[in-house]
C-alpha cells in the first residue's frame, strides 16, 4: 500500500462550495494523510523538519487547493519556497524526494473552455501549472496531471458529490498501487482516467 500526503490549502474554507465536500472523508481513508497547512500554521511559521519528515514518509504527494490567480495559495508558495531544500529536495546530494509522485488537486471558479489558449484566461490548466512541474521535475518527482474542478460557482450539489466520488476513488487507485502511469501520463486532467 502507498502512503499519500493530501497538502490541503483553502484560506477560506468556510466559503468552499466543493473543496470542503471533497476533503469529507479523507481523514478516515486509511493509507492516507490530510494535512491542513492554514490550520497547522496559522501564522504561516512553517516547521521544515517536520514538513520533511511527512514528505520523507509518503510515495504520493498531493497539493490540494483553490486556483487562486493561476496558482496556488500563498501558503503552499511559502511551503516550497522553505521545505524544498537545496541539497535534501534537489541539487545533486538532493534526492530524498526522487521517484515519489505528485499532482495538485484543484478548483476553479472558470469553465473549463476559459482555459484554452483561445480561452479567457489564453492559457491551459497545464501550461499554467508549469512552474510546479518545473519544480517537481527538479526535485526528481514523477509530475502527473491534475484532478481539476471547474466552474465551482455554478456547479450542482449533484456534480459536486460525483467529483467527490472519483477524486476518492482515484486515491484509493492510488494508495492500492491500482493506477496505470502510462495511461496517466498521456491525460490533460486526472478527472479523465475513468473515460
Amino acid at each position: 500500500m502507498k502512503k499519500i500526503l493530501v497538502l490541503f490549502a483553502h484560506p477560506a474554507l468556510q466559503k468552499s462550495r466543493v473543496n470542503k465536500h471533497l476533503i469529507d472523508g479523507l481523514r478516515d481513508m486509511a493509507g492516507i494523510t490530510f494535512h491542513d497547512l492554514y490550520h497547522a500554521y496559522p501564522e504561516f511559521d512553517i516547521d521544515v523538519e517536520q514538513e520533511q519528515a511527512l514528505l520523507s514518509g509518503h510515495d504520493i504527494i498531493i497539493f490540494q487547493h483553490p486556483f487562486f490567480w493561476y496558482s496556488t495559495p500563498a501558503i503552499l508558495k511559502e511551503w516550497q519556497d522553505l521545505v524544498l531544500e537545496h541539497g535534501w529536495a534537489y541539487g545533486s546530494d538532493g534526492n530524498e524526494l526522487k521517484g515519489k509522485q505528485f499532482f495538485n488537486v484543484m478548483t476553479t471558479g472558470g469553465r473549463k473552455i476559459a482555459y484554452a489558449e483561445d480561452g479567457y484566461n489564453r492559457f491551459t490548466i497545464n501550461q499554467l501549472l508549469a512552474p510546479l512541474e518545473q519544480t517537481m521535475f527538479l526535485c526528481k518527482v514523477i509530475y502527473l496531471p491534475p484532478f481539476v474542478v471547474h466552474g465551482t460557482h455554478s456547479i450542482t450539489q449533484d456534480k459536486i458529490i460525483t467529483y467527490k466520488k472519483k477524486y476518492h476513488q482515484l486515491l484509493t487507485l492510488f494508495r492500492d498501487d491500482q493506477i496505470n502511469l502510462d495511461k496517466v501520463r498521456k491525460l490533460r486532467y486526472l478527472n479523465d482516467y475513468f473515460e
